[in-house]
C-alpha cells in the first residue's frame, strides 16, 4: 500500500498544479513561455521544402481589416503570401507571434505579403487591437468576412500557409513554429524572385 501511495503522490501533485494554474489563468502563460523556449532552442523551426504536388489556392473569398474595410483576397494574387491563422486566446499562436513579427521586419519585398488572419470574433476587435499595441506588432491583421474556402477550414490554430506567386500552397505548418530563421527568409525571398 505504501508503494502505491508513493507512486500516486507525484501524479496527484502534477494534477493539483495543473488545476491551480488553470483556475488562476496562469496555465496559458506557462504554455506560451515553454513554447517560446522550445522555439528559441530550434526545436520548432518551420521547415520550408519544395512541394511538387502543391495544391491550388482558392482566392475566392473576402477578408476585412481592423477598420472594417472588406478586401477581396484576390488582390494578393501574383505575390508570395505568408498566411497565418491565429487568435488572441490561443497560447500557441501568441508564442509564435514575436518570431513572425521579426520575419516580417526582415522581409523587404513588395512581392511578399503577410496576412495575419485572426479567428477572434468581431466583438473581440478591441481585444485584438490592444494585443497588437501591447506587443508592438505591426504586421497587417485581418479577420474573415464571411465564407472561407475549404482549405482554410483548419482543425486547429495556429496554422500557417505559404502561397506561391503562381497560386500554389507550397507550405502548410500546423502548430507553433519559429519562422524567424535564415532558412525561412531565404525561402520566401527565393519564391518572390521566381
Amino acid at each position: 500500500m505504501r508503494h502505491l501511495i508513493g507512486l500516486l503522490k507525484p501524479i496527484l501533485s502534477a494534477i493539483l498544479l495543473i488545476v491551480i494554474l488553470q483556475a488562476t489563468g496562469l496555465l496559458s502563460s506557462v504554455s506560451v513561455f515553454t513554447q517560446r523556449a522550445a522555439m528559441q532552442a530550434g526545436l520548432l523551426n518551420a521547415t520550408p521544402d519544395e512541394d511538387t504536388a502543391a495544391p491550388d489556392f482558392n482566392y475566392n473569398f473576402t477578408i476585412k481589416d481592423l477598420q472594417g474595410n472588406k478586401i477581396p483576397f484576390e488582390q494578393f494574387k501574383g505575390k508570395v503570401i505568408f498566411l497565418n491563422m491565429w487568435a488572441t486566446w490561443c497560447g500557441p499562436c501568441r508564442a509564435e507571434m514575436p518570431g513572425i513579427q521579426s520575419l516580417y521586419d526582415k522581409v523587404k519585398s513588395d512581392s511578399i505579403v503577410f496576412v495575419m488572419l485572426s479567428w477572434d470574433q468581431d466583438r473581440d476587435k478591441p481585444k485584438i487591437e490592444k494585443y497588437l499595441e501591447k506587443n508592438n506588432f505591426s504586421f497587417p491583421v485581418y479577420q474573415p468576412s464571411g465564407y472561407l474556402p475549404d482549405h482554410l477550414q483548419v482543425p486547429s490554430i495556429p496554422t500557417t500557409f505559404i502561397i506561391s506567386k503562381a497560386g500554389k500552397v507550397i507550405q502548410k505548418e500546423v502548430g507553433t513554429r519559429n519562422y524567424d530563421t535564415r532558412r525561412m527568409l531565404q525561402y520566401l525571398q527565393a519564391e518572390a524572385a521566381k
